[in-house]
Formats: C-alpha cells, structure tokens, sequence
C-alpha cells in the first residue's frame, strides 16, 4: 500500500462524512463538497492502485 492509496481512501471517507453532515442539516453545498471530496479520494487511491501494479509488474523477474 502506498501514499496515494492511503491518502485516497482518507479522502473518501471525509466525502463521506461530509456528505451526510450536509444531508443532516439540508445543506446542498456540503452535500455536494463532500461528493467531490469522494470523487478525489477514488481518483486518488486509482493512481496509487496504478503504481502497486506497475511497481510489481516490474520488480518481478519474467521467467519464459
């Protein structure tokens, strides 16, 4: 797991929350702050998703 994964995930989840503190006081701003904080924090943790894979596709020797 590396720093973009962990700060990805960290991002969906204030989305998160920040999305139902809005829903809990009717606000449509917040609402929507905490789905963009929730689209961030996937893209994020997608970037990092893509750096493992590359990482371990090329630490590991091909064998034919």
């Amino acid at each position: 797991m590396n720093k973009n994964q962990v700060k990805g995930v960290a991002k969906a989840i204030a989305g998160k929350i920040q999305e139902a503190s809005g829903k809990l006081v009717g606000s449509k701003d917040q609402q929507v702050k905490g789905l963009e904080k929730q689209i961030g924090g996937k893209a994020e943790k997608t970037l990092g998703d893509v750096k493992e894979v590359v990482k371990d596709a090329t630490a590991k020797p091909v064998r034919p």
